[in-house]
């Protein structure tokens, strides 16, 4: 699934998901998923609001992730396009986006 960057501001920055990618990846029984970023591998909770009106992951591990490895060329701190792949139960590899797919981050 192709989820994008979301920065509100330095230090709070996750990933926005989209209602659909929640409704049809996520069963509403879970709690906390897993995120493989690269070589680092964190657990993030999910917020209540994640299956009805806030289609987000927030975690500071993540956003300090995103900054260092995505956000830091992008000065005006615009959406970028990630891959959500997923990698088994409440699990989930991040990957950055190609014009030919997905792409190791």
């Amino acid at each position: 699934m192709v989820v994008k960057t979301q920065s509100k501001s330095r230090g709070l920055t996750g990933l926005h998901v989209g209602v659909d990618n929640v409704r049809r990846y996520f069963p509403k029984d879970t709690s906390v998923i897993e995120l493989q970023l690269g070589h680092l591998q964190i657990q993030c909770g999910l917020k209540p609001g994640f299956w009805l009106d806030e289609p987000e992951i927030n975690d500071p591990r993540l956003g300090a992730w995103l900054e260092s490895h995505h956000l830091h060329r992008n000065r005006d701190r615009a959406s970028i396009p990630l891959a959500l792949i997923p990698a088994g139960k409440n699990s989930f590899r991040l990957q950055t986006v190609s014009a030919g797919g997905p792409t190791r981050a």
